[in-house]
């Protein structure tokens, strides 16, 4: 098992749902063995996060947070040019066969959306399409992220020949390392999601990528939704707090990094 793989596994119990689970197991593990008030704290410490980060004003700013550094970095980017456009794998959930024989598009599909869209305004001659799987297996159905986009991208009247397809990468570090190795020192138009926008920025300039970028999948302002939607707490809130944590997170961990490797 990779450092990566054991991190992201953390990150998942460590957030809910998942860390509900592992409350509820704590306290019946600490019951057993007669240390009941321990296994109450650790149950009731897990109720507590499930609640407090499902709690939209909670969501607001943890998303924030990220959202107002995306927005001042896109502001920042130019209008053009690029040597080629770059859509960040997340945005299409790779096929599985044998259950599951095509890929299916996420809520970060505006990503290779909005890549076709600039292509075809002339922003940049070629799209990378970058993104592996842990599944991955060579011909048939798409099966790593970087082929379920280039599928698409055919699809929105993108041509084969302007399509790279970088299908290696399992994490954005390898996304911007890999994306790097192509174009050398061209310039690149990053589309990705909003609060991962940061961090994406932080790596670029880490690997001497040349890059700006345009964020997509921004979290619905507070005063777009109806008023008792930003008091209930509810599962989509909860999600995007998830996310939001785990970018500031990384975002922490890799500047902590960046000072080591000085």
């Amino acid at each position: 098992m990779t450092s990566y793989i054991f991190l992201k596994i953390v990150a998942l119990l460590a957030l809910p749902p998942a860390s509900l689970a592992v409350g509820a197991i704590l306290w019946l593990l600490l019951t057993i063995v007669g240390w009941r008030r321990l296994a109450r704290i650790a149950l009731g410490l897990a109720i507590a996060q499930n609640l407090v980060l499902s709690f939209p004003p909670v969501t607001n700013a943890l998303v924030g947070t990220l959202e107002a550094r995306a927005h001042r970095i896109e502001t920042e980017s130019p209008t053009c040019c690029y040597d080629a456009i770059v859509a960040l794998g997340g945005a299409v959930a790779p096929a599985a066969p044998p259950a599951i024989m095509e890929p299916d598009l996420t809520e970060a599909a505006d990503r290779v959306w909005q890549a076709a869209r600039f292509y075809h305004a002339g922003v940049a001659p070629r799209i990378i399409v970058s993104g592996g799987s842990f599944n991955n297996q060579q011909g048939g159905p798409a099966t790593t992220e970087a082929e379920a986009m280039r599928r698409f991208l055919l699809d929105l009247g993108v041509p084969d020949g302007a399509i790279v397809s970088e299908g290696q990468s399992l994490n954005t570090i390898e996304n911007i390392r890999n994306v790097r190795a192509i174009v050398k020192d061209g310039r690149v138009l990053i589309i990705t999601s909003a609060f991962h926008v940061p961090r994406v920025a932080e790596l670029s300039k880490r690997a001497k990528l040349d890059a700006a970028f345009y964020a997509t999948d921004w979290w619905q302002p507070e005063e777009l939704r109806v008023y008792w939607e930003n008091w209930i707490p509810d599962i989509g809130s909860m999600a995007w707090s998830g996310r939001a944590l785990r970018e500031l997170v990384a975002l922490a961990f890799d500047f902590r990094a960046a000072s080591l490797e000085q």
